[in-house]
């Protein structure tokens, strides 16, 4: 299947580590030209974006906080300006702190609401303004959340669950407003991955997170890319507004 995405350009946020880094070369092999966006960690980056150039492709890495106004039009500009017009956004950048309800402190909320929530209005936004201006359709947002948007927590994760609840709203809303441009806007709920934001977790009780999977394993990053690529790609251009479960069983719905 051609998924047409040769010479198309994307911008995907926490794309140094885990899934976002597996989306990044999944997208680079099919050839894209990426921009890896990350927030300190500048040797995993430039890994990165090496293994892309190895690829044949063109990769920059930018430094930015996309938890605010200033780090989203960071990453958007340096994006554009290296890449051109962009094509598609992967909204993946999150945090994943455990507290109990009573232990969150206010500071904390607004950090897991800024990072997992506020990023993704904000790089959609830069991201949806840049298509105002008649450029062609084909255009993909994909954000990033979890089966925890539907299920909830239960491992001291509330505020978690509450941003990933809030981007599925959005993906929805977004994809009703942004349809008439043609934009497909869907997002990708996640399980358990193995990752670095998950590693102490499944180090403390792996056992405990494999017994909630129907399919009997922790996903690999990779596992995730593959069904990434798909949602920005021409093939699933008739997608749009959804929430694909990507979660060995664990949300079925």
């Amino acid at each position: 299947m051609d998924l047409k995405l040769q010479n198309k350009t994307a911008i995907i946020t926490g794309a140094s580590k885990g899934v976002g880094r597996s989306i990044a070369l999944s997208l680079a092999s099919e050839g894209v030209n990426v921009a890896i966006g990350y927030s300190s960690d500048e040797e995993a980056a430039a890994e990165v974006a090496e293994l892309i150039s190895r690829l044949g492709r063109t990769a920059v890495t930018v430094a930015a906080d996309v938890s605010t106004p200033e780090g989203c039009q960071k990453l958007f500009s340096e994006a554009k300006k290296a890449l051109g017009e962009i094509d598609i956004l992967v909204n993946n950048a999150g945090v994943w702190p455990t507290h109990w309800i009573q232990d969150i402190t206010f500071e904390e909320w607004h950090r897991v609401m800024d990072v997992n929530l506020t990023a993704v209005f904000l790089m959609s936004q830069l991201f949806i303004r840049s298509k105002l201006n008649g450029a062609p359709s084909g255009s993909k947002i994909l954000n990033i959340t979890s089966q925890a948007a539907f299920t909830g927590s239960t491992t001291g994760h509330s505020h978690y669950s509450a941003s990933k609840a809030g981007v599925v709203a959005f993906t929805v809303s977004t994809a009703r407003e942004v349809a008439r441009y043609g934009i497909n806007v869907n997002a990708l709920a996640l399980g358990i991955v193995e990752t670095e934001m998950l590693r102490k977790a499944l180090e403390a009780d792996r056992k405990y997170y494999e017994n909630r999977i129907p399919l009997g394993r922790v996903a690999m990053p990779e596992d995730i890319a593959k069904i990434a690529v798909f949602l920005v790609s021409d093939a699933a251009s008739y997608i749009t507004g959804a929430t694909i479960d990507a979660s060995g069983g664990m949300l079925m719905r």
